[in-house]
């Protein structure tokens, strides 16, 4: 690495250093502040608050990072030009482009951290705020009943055309889970009724895809809805089903809470679900990798209008790159919204922000860099 790139990189990364810790800062002062009266009304532990912060942090990283880059960014680069050191640098032969070289990597170094925390940790933070909080509710129940539980779930499996009724099981399953009080149904192609079982409990095995009821009975009938037999039993083995217990409990399943993995899991296991209802997991999946790249777009679009060649102009360039971080997260909340709703297609509701102002940053890098005047509103209205 170059001198000059050290020099470009210290000059960004003290700034950034100290608007990410900040708005971290501000962020943990202001959720404590709300928060202490239930800490305080529970005894928690300095351990649990801790805790809880820490299972917070990925969400709030990925928040603050793209709006630490911009102020960081605008900061630096406006510095360097007010001191006269860009149009030193330039005219010593540097192009713009290897100018900003190691900043577009410090760009996609951070959009690379971001979407390690888009993957999983921060989708989980919403609902393990809310399973903490609600726990910090619980403190005088044993330890074995703090996890939430999801009364009468309903699930139907319109491929095997089986539908299960569960009176109480964990809000959150894994496949080793436990169900209480079933009632499943099988019907035919014609929805008539073929087969009904009832069981106390149900356990899965996923080794070997089985399912183990318990203290119930089987009830069989013919096509006209008569009771052909009534069979109880004490254990029940059944082979051969789809169904296991994440897949019974994922209809109660968040679209934003869900990790990557997870969200793949869903539309696999429920593949046969109405479109209009995928739409919103679709769309969340396509913006887990698609949200972090909007780090590198802020870097394309700031640097450029942060650099300037005359005090009058600096102004006018920061405030237009925190327009178009503005106008990026508007649009951005915009297409994910009709994305969810199945007015676009997923993929274009979550990547077209952060390609549109990627681009547009490559302009406005091609016109910096070729010292030509940046388009002003007055002018593009005059092409509408």
């Amino acid at each position: 690495m170059r001198l000059l790139d050290r020099y470009l990189l210290s000059n960004f990364f003290v700034p950034f250093s100290l608007c990410f810790g900040g708005f971290l800062g501000i962020w943990l002062v202001f959720d404590l502040s709300g928060n202490v009266q239930d800490f305080l009304s529970a005894q928690a532990s300095f351990k649990f608050i801790v805790y809880f912060y820490l299972t917070q942090l990925p969400q709030t990283m990925l928040l603050c990072l793209p709006v630490g880059l911009l102020l960081a960014l605008l900061f630096a680069m406006s510095k360097m030009s007010r001191s006269n050191e860009i149009i030193a640098m330039l005219t010593a032969g540097r192009s713009l482009a290897r100018l900003l070289a190691p900043l577009i990597l410090a760009g996609v170094l951070i959009s690379g951290v971001s979407l390690a925390l888009n993957y999983k940790l921060a989708p989980h933070a919403e609902a393990m705020r809310k399973r903490l909080l609600w726990e910090l509710g619980q403190t005088r129940k044993k330890s074995g009943d703090k996890q939430k539980t999801v009364e009468g779930q309903l699930f139907r499996n319109r491929v095997d055309y089986r539908t299960w009724f569960v009176s109480s099981m964990p809000m959150k399953p894994n496949n080793k889970a436990t169900l209480h009080g079933l009632h499943i149904m099988q019907q035919d192609a014609e929805g008539n009724v073929l087969v009904k079982w009832y069981a106390r409990r149900a356990t899965y095995n996923e080794t070997t895809k089985t399912w183990l009821l318990t203290q119930g009975k089987t009830v069989k009938l013919d096509r006209d809805g008569n009771i052909v037999s009534d069979t109880p039993f004490s254990m029940l083995q059944l082979d051969g089903w789809s169904e296991n217990p994440w897949r019974i409990g994922s209809t109660t399943f968040e679209a934003q809470s869900l990790s990557v993995a997870e969200l793949r899991d869903y539309l696999h296991y429920n593949a046969d679900f109405p479109e209009a209802a995928l739409a919103a997991y679709k769309t969340h999946l396509q913006n887990r990798w698609a949200l972090p790249w909007q780090c590198l777009a802020v870097v394309f679009f700031a640097a450029p209008l942060g650099i300037v060649y005359s005090r009058r102009g600096m102004l006018s360039g920061v405030a237009g790159a925190i327009f178009c971080f503005a106008a990026m997260l508007f649009l951005n909340a915009l297409m994910m919204a009709l994305g969810k709703g199945s007015r676009i297609p997923p993929v274009v509701a979550a990547w077209s922000p952060t390609l549109l102002f990627l681009l547009l940053g490559m302009g406005l890098l091609y016109c910096k860099a070729t010292n030509r005047d940046l388009p002003k509103l007055s002018q593009l209205l005059r092409f509408r």
